[in-house]
């Protein structure tokens, strides 16, 4: 599962900057991303927490990284190149010693009705394996669940998460193998391995952690919208027969999928311990 990791891990970690120049624009815009974040962000934030002056020194390599951007010809309305220039602005606000005013990007208060609303669907989320073929689930409803996955943590800002979306009636069991019956919705999570080109250093649970994280959302997701689903993975003949049916470079890496529709089941809720009986060490 892991060979195709081979090729990427001795990538280095800095390029010039003709190397960022012929890179891919999956590769730069990572590279872009990790850069703005560790180079600036983290430091930007901690400049404002601790009241201390933001040494104008570190905006160099954000500032550069957005004029490799630009002499790429990539667009400047993209979602990466404008996040990178509102953290530019505040940091410099920051150098300057001006007063930098973040509340407007504060969440909302956490009513207690979120709260109730959050651990139900945390709770009664159930893994569900047999669903109702008849009805269709909505592709806007599908890029709903699809979207949350998007907004999970991921390492490093890298943003590898991709996918396929499969329905059953239009590729009849192409995903047999699992231990189930086929779901009308097959959702498989993938990565894109360029990205963590970024940053070769970054241990290797981290990519799991990062699709990991994305399932665990789309899940809840899935839960929320009023359908089921269920956390799958997959057999190296599953993985071979999507590569081949859909072509899938060497660089995308299959991790898990999801089945999901309206189920058909009332699963009996699975016990869980009192978290006193796990909690091995607290200090």
């Amino acid at each position: 599962m892991w060979d195709i990791l081979e090729k990427y891990e001795k990538a280095p970690l800095r390029l010039t900057d003709d190397e960022y120049l012929a890179v891919s624009d999956t590769e730069f815009r990572a590279r872009f991303r990790e850069r703005v974040h560790h180079t600036l962000e983290i430091q930007f934030y901690h400049a404002l927490q601790t009241g201390r002056p933001l040494d104008p020194d570190q905006l160099k390599t954000a500032e550069h990284m957005c004029g490799l951007w630009r002499q790429r010809g990539l667009p400047t309305g993209h979602h990466d190149y404008e996040y990178a220039q509102r953290i530019l602005a505040m940091a410099r606000d920051c150098a300057e010693g001006k007063t930098v005013d973040l509340s407007p990007y504060a969440p909302p208060a956490v009513t207690e009705k979120d709260r109730e609303a959050f651990f139900r669907a945390v709770h009664d989320r159930r893994s569900v394996r047999a669903f109702d073929h008849s009805r269709e689930v909505p592709d806007e409803l599908i890029d709903k669940v699809l979207n949350a996955g998007l907004w999970a943590a991921h390492a490093c800002n890298l943003q590898s998460i991709r996918y396929l979306v499969v329905r059953e009636k239009d590729e009849p069991w192409l995903l047999r193998g699992s231990d189930i019956p086929p779901g009308p919705v097959h959702i498989a999570v993938l990565q894109d391995e360029r990205c963590y080109l970024a940053n070769t250093v970054m241990s290797l649970k981290n990519r799991i952690l990062d699709a990991g994280a994305a399932t665990t959302n789309i899940l809840l997701a899935i839960h929320a919208h009023g359908l089921d689903g269920v956390w799958l993975t997959y057999e190296d003949p599953m993985i071979d027969r999507l590569r081949e049916r859909f072509g899938l470079d060497d660089y995308i890496r299959i991790v898990d999928f999801i089945d999901m529709g309206y189920g058909v089941q009332t699963p009996f809720p699975p016990q869980r311990p009192d978290v006193s009986e796990r909690v091995i060490v607290r200090v």
